[in-house]
């Protein structure tokens, strides 16, 4: 790899470390340019080249992957989590949410609470009850 490679790849692990410190602060392309130490046009040109994705989708996918934590772990409300993660408003988060994950926050917690149950508990619960054992009648 070349040095002016190593250089680039270097200021563009610098834009995204700053994207995922401070991810829900309002971080747009000329603020990364800046930490980049380069031109707007090349910074989003350089980083889809080097992460796949542009940095705006890049930073929605860290606030989402952060929001779908909260939705996991806490019972905040939503509208709440949302402006947390550094998004401006509540549709604009579930349609987001929605567009990477494939369903919204509120299906979301649902189906991570439901996935926190035992095995054995849910297994239970998904029987016919005719195949569940009859009380022992001593």
């Amino acid at each position: 790899m070349s040095r002016a490679a190593e250089d680039t790849n270097r200021r563009m692990l610098r834009a995204r470390d700053a994207m995922d410190r401070a991810y829900a602060e309002p971080l747009d392309v000329p603020a990364l340019a800046r930490i980049a130490h380069v031109s707007e046009a090349h910074f989003t040109r350089t980083f889809r080249a080097t992460f796949g994705e542009t940095p705006h989708r890049y930073l929605q996918r860290r606030r989402i992957e952060r929001a779908m934590f909260l939705l996991r772990e806490t019972d905040r409300s939503a509208t709440d989590i949302c402006y947390e993660v550094g998004f401006g408003s509540l549709g604009t988060f579930s349609r987001t949410f929605r567009a990477i994950v494939g369903i919204g926050p509120r299906e979301y917690r649902r189906s991570a609470v439901a996935a926190n149950v035992p095995t054995c508990f849910a297994m239970a619960w998904t029987r016919p009850s005719s195949a569940l054992p009859s009380p022992d009648p001593r």
